[in-house]
């Protein structure tokens, strides 16, 4: 049974867990105090991840931490022929590329959100500037996309580009981002909601 370490308002969890429904693999949740507690900085839990972050996830014999890495895994190791991760060796460098740009360009987002749910002083100025320029950014990218035909930011189809992507965006509402500044980010959530298995988490708007 994949075992996750979890918090529920962790918008890094929620990216596994959206993977985790979408490839209909079942698992348990471990429930981890990060908020106030940070329990995920305490020796048992720095044991699994000595880098103090969530989620972790244990499969079997497999440890791993990182979003990315334990995304790439569970379409590896249960999903190999389907199209999270692209065969074709361009749309597959192309989904590397954004799991970067979620991991490093969209950390102000994360860090943004955090601040806003569960600290007094707030988002900072600087961490919402960055987190909007990121987020224009791929609004550039996707109007570009659209105009071309394609409802996705690798390929034909949804990959981990998308899924890897869509919880800042999803969740940025909660440290003031104004979504109606994204349109063609409001049509591709409103798309990949649509998709079998897509589960929500408190924050991610439903447009109508």
């Amino acid at each position: 049974m994949i075992r996750l370490y979890d918090y529920h308002l962790d918008e890094n969890g929620f990216r596994v867990r959206l993977l985790l429904s979408m490839l209909g693999l079942p698992f348990e949740t471990v429930a981890v105090d990060k908020a106030p507690g940070r329990e995920q900085e305490k020796p048992h839990m720095l044991a699994l991840n000595p880098t103090g972050t969530l989620p972790i996830l244990e499969d079997g014999d497999v440890k791993l931490f990182g979003t990315a890495a334990i995304l790439a895994y569970l379409v590896r190791a249960h999903a190999p022929d389907s199209l999270w991760l692209p065969a074709d060796a361009a749309d597959f460098g192309r989904v590397q590329q954004w799991l970067g740009f979620s991991g490093r360009e969209l950390k102000p987002a994360v860090d943004a959100r955090e601040a806003a749910l569960f600290t007094s002083e707030g988002a900072s100025e600087t961490d919402l500037k960055a987190a909007r320029k990121a987020l224009r950014i791929m609004e550039d990218h996707m109007t570009l996309r659209q105009i071309e035909g394609s409802d996705w930011f690798v390929g034909a189809t949804p990959s981990l580009a998308d899924l890897a992507l869509l919880p800042s965006f999803a969740l940025s509402r909660d440290c003031g981002i104004d979504h109606d500044e994204y349109p063609a980010l409001r049509r591709w959530l409103r798309r990949f909601r649509a998709l079998p298995g897509f589960i929500t988490m408190p924050g991610v708007p439903d447009y109508h």
